[in-house]
């Protein structure tokens, strides 16, 4: 049995914040503002405002800029709610979950097998001159910052080594640095993408070492995770950084009865946003279906009270 369906007689003003307008974020926002609309008052209005995903959707629901908005990985947000990294000069401590929608994903390091590198203590010895390809390192980017961390952690200094680090916000513009040859290195997420099967057989993926990991684990809560033999063509199994699941980020001021129902639309209505997604395999897909309601209630910063009530309620149904 489902909960039941709740409904808003009252109409509501709602901003959301997704991606920069073609991407999943912002596709998850057109689901929830239509399931939405169709649930409240007459008059309800929303707005879909673009972002970048990162960093800037903590801040403009913290600022109150949006009342709720899409980042990616989840575990990231964490930071933002404890003030530390890019957030610690602005920490959030309201910030509220309304769910978790899962996207399988990983974080790599890649570097063209010509280099004859397949580790970061080779990396080190050897200092090549790179044109390493991966996000801007701009207190926004989440990739650009996890890049960072990973390649100071490891002592790699691709600027010192004499390299270029070639900056670039979309991930679809790194993998063209990479398949034109721009680029003989990269740092980057969304490995499901088939662009990876372009190129992936041209690069060894290096394992991040487990002090690397272990202290990024200690100092942001950024889980570890595994990519599987023969994800990339001719890859061995090795560990890496988790960059999974898109989480739904609001303030603790946001209507309970709003939260509810929010929370009720991502786990019941699941159907909508699936068939999306469904022409492409769900081990290939940027939105890894099916959706399962009790995991998105599962949030690595706490439920805003009105989606937990939602959460609570599959226990019964």
């Amino acid at each position: 049995m489902r909960p039941p369906a709740p409904v808003l007689n009252r109409s509501v003003r709602l901003n959301l914040q997704g991606d920069w307008g073609t991407a999943n974020l912002h596709r998850i926002c057109g689901w929830i503002a239509q399931e939405l609309t169709d649930r409240c008052g007459p008059h309800t209005r929303v707005g879909i405002w673009t972002g970048r995903g990162g960093a800037d959707a903590a801040r403009a629901v913290d600022r109150g800029q949006v009342h709720i908005a899409l980042t990616t990985p989840a575990a990231f947000a964490a930071a933002a709610v404890n003030g530390r990294g890019p957030f610690a000069a602005e920490p959030a401590p309201g910030l509220r979950a309304l769910g978790t929608l899962p996207q399988r994903d990983r974080l790599v390091v890649g570097i063209r097998r010509s280099l004859g590198i397949t580790s970061f203590a080779e990396l080190r010895a050897a200092r090549p001159r790179l044109r390493l390809a991966t996000a801007p390192h701009d207190g926004t980017n989440l990739i650009g910052w996890a890049a960072h961390e990973i390649l100071v952690r490891s002592d790699v200094d691709v600027t010192g080594w004499g390299g270029r680090i070639l900056a670039d916000e979309r991930p679809r513009q790194t993998f063209d640095r990479i398949i034109s040859g721009q680029a003989d290195a990269i740092v980057h997420e969304a490995y499901m993408l088939p662009h990876w099967q372009k190129f992936g057989g041209d690069l060894a993926f290096l394992p991040i070492e487990r002090p690397v990991l272990d202290g990024l684990a200690a100092d942001y809560s950024w889980p570890a995770a595994t990519v599987q033999e023969g994800h990339f063509p001719g890859c061995p199994r090795f560990e890496t950084l988790d960059f999974s699941d898109f989480l739904v980020l609001t303030r603790s001021d946001l209507p309970d009865d709003l939260a509810h129902l929010i929370a009720w639309i991502l786990g019941e209505t699941r159907e909508t946003i699936e068939r999306q997604y469904r022409h492409i395999p769900a081990h290939q897909s940027p939105l890894t279906y099916p959706l399962d309601p009790a995991a998105m209630g599962r949030t690595p910063i706490p439920l805003h009270p009105g989606a937990a009530r939602y959460h609570r309620s599959l226990g019964a149904a």
